[in-house]
């Protein structure tokens, strides 16, 4: 198993045809499908995803790396969601202005000199005004969302 891991690696499908390769049961890969993310993200986020997207892949693309007989299945991110990826955070939106939490989210970390300022600076803005909550927040009523969270399964041909 490959938890929100593949998207690091420098070279993903040589990496997922080995798991595959050696694994004599099912792979499973926990990743994101980024353009399902809660619309907010995508719209806030829309730099930091620019470039995230062509590491992450599809899960299409992901599947076909993999190889074998692949399926996907689509996870809800619960509302109380304590994993710090990205998405945990889709109705609580005030915690991505933590910098704790955006220190364990390497999507930060690609970002040029001054955009992550932009995008928390907008954030706390629209928070602090209401117009986060007066566009979003029936979200922080909802139990959980299922959005970008992917598992996509592998089991051998």
């Amino acid at each position: 198993m490959a938890c929100v891991t593949v998207h690091h690696w420098a070279d993903r499908a040589g990496g997922l045809a080995e798991l595959r390769r050696v694994a004599r049961g099912p792979v499973v890969i926990f990743t994101f499908e980024l353009d399902d993310l809660v619309a907010w993200q995508r719209d806030y986020f829309a730099p930091a995803l620019a470039l995230e997207q062509p590491r992450f892949g599809t899960v299409e693309e992901i599947g076909a790396e993999l190889g074998g007989d692949v399926r996907v299945e689509r996870m809800e991110t619960p509302a109380d969601c304590t994993d710090g990826f990205f998405e945990a955070f889709w109705n609580r939106p005030e915690l991505i202005l933590d910098p704790t939490v955006r220190a364990s989210q390497s999507i930060w970390e690609l970002l040029e000199p001054g955009v992550e300022d932009r995008i928390v600076e907008r954030l706390a803005a629209e928070l602090e005004s209401g117009k986060w909550d007066a566009e979003h927040g029936v979200l922080r009523e909802m139990p959980s969302y299922e959005g970008a969270l992917r598992l996509v399964i592998s089991e051998p041909a």
